[in-house]
């Protein structure tokens, strides 16, 4: 996702184009609709979201003859050989369009971990809990909806942390965005965003919210805190990662 951002906004700004780019395949964390369109529009490539885990490598991607707002609204649909479901607490299939905990069965599923059993979480009919939430379309399309450590739950009331995240996406001044949860004495926890912003832009907490506000986003979903940084940690691959935001709200060094 970070690859495709600096591409896309390198292309944007030097106004040179790439065309021999025909498909850039984005995988690794669920792309935000905003930035799909912006390089899509950039670059003028084809746009592939895509899916997996180190646990059983590929397991969706969007087709090059798909409609580009598959890639926009989904991660894909499951590879041969490689199966999804998502259930509920009991473990109890989930309908179409329903958020849940998503499971994997394939053939790329790994083994286990080395040394480590008590950490497996393969049933006994091979599904691996993947540990991410997300929901199935009627076309069988899947969307990683986050991680279940990653939901903030704020007096009750769950909040749509991916859902917020591709919002704030949208403004004219972000470069890159993260929602993250930090504990709160009355209501349990709040939420706090991390952004990145774009050269010479600026955001501040009020027009963050303003901007939010106009894009309907209920009162109880807004952030309460905003943290404007030069970079974002990130994995090698340019995951962002959030438990270090975290523990960084947790260790006060905000």
């Amino acid at each position: 996702m970070t690859f495709l951002a600096d591409l896309a906004r390198t292309v944007s700004q030097s106004g040179k184009s790439i065309p021999t780019l025909k498909t850039f395949l984005c995988a690794g964390a669920p792309i935000p609709g905003p930035l799909v369109e912006q390089a899509r529009a950039a670059l003028g490539a084809k746009i592939v979201s895509a899916w997996g885990m180190t646990e059983n490598g590929a397991v969706t991607t969007t087709l090059l003859d798909d409609e580009d707002e598959r890639s926009v609204s989904t991660d894909g649909c499951p590879l041969p050989g490689m199966e999804v479901r998502i259930v509920d607490a009991q473990r109890q299939p989930l309908p179409a369009g329903t958020v849940g905990a998503l499971l994997v069965r394939g053939c790329s599923n790994f083994g286990g971990y080395l040394k480590r059993p008590q950490w497996n979480s393969t049933d006994a009919d091979g599904w691996f809990d993947t540990g991410d939430l997300a929901f199935v379309d009627a076309r069988g399309y899947l969307r990683i909806s986050g991680r279940s450590k990653d939901v903030i739950i704020r007096g009750g009331e769950n909040i749509p942390v991916v859902e917020i995240e591709a919002l704030l996406y949208r403004h004219p001044a972000v470069a890159q965005a993260a929602i993250v949860g930090y504990a709160d004495e009355r209501l349990g926890e709040r939420a706090c965003a991390f952004v990145v912003t774009k050269p010479g832009q600026h955001l501040d907490f009020a027009s963050m919210i303003e901007f939010l506000k106009a894009q309907k986003v209920s009162m109880h979903y807004l952030p309460e805190r905003l943290e404007v940084r030069d970079a974002l940690p990130a994995t090698p691959s340019g995951k962002i990662q959030k438990f270090k935001l975290r523990e960084m709200l947790q260790a006060g060094r905000s």
